[in-house]
């Protein structure tokens, strides 16, 4: 029986809602596979991605070992997904999902930079003793 924590139950379903929320936004923001009802409150969903962000970044224990690993994959993540967001919609557009991994990789952004900044300042801060 694995041992979980409750103290970061609250912010590991925000994150998992929030990447589930992400991939519909960005699959459903495209004109590839578009839905009316979503592509109309895109600016209120990516709002609630970034509230989501900021509560995984706040709910991050930054003492411990878990927020260095975080940060590291958030950081990936945050560079990748930019990149792949330029390079992407030049590369796939011949075969019309150019703008559906765009537009998912710039939800999955909306999520992961709140969230990563707020865990690296925490850790700075955290870090600094202040």
């Amino acid at each position: 029986m694995a041992i979980t924590s409750k103290e970061n139950s609250a912010g590991a379903w925000a994150f998992l809602i929030g990447v589930i929320l992400a991939i519909i936004i960005g699959i459903s923001a495209s004109s590839f596979f578009s839905l009316p009802m979503i592509t109309q409150y895109s600016p209120q969903i990516y709002a609630i991605l970034v509230i989501l962000g900021i509560f995984v970044g706040f709910s991050i224990n930054v003492t411990s070992k878990d927020s260095q690993t975080f940060l590291l994959t958030g950081a990936i993540l945050v560079i990748v997904s930019k990149f792949g967001m330029e390079s992407v919609t030049g590369s796939l557009i011949g075969i019309g999902i150019g703008d559906t991994v765009a537009s998912t990789f710039a939800a999955l952004l909306s999520l992961f930079v709140p969230a990563t900044i707020i865990v690296a300042l925490k850790t700075v801060f955290s870090m600094a003793k202040i």
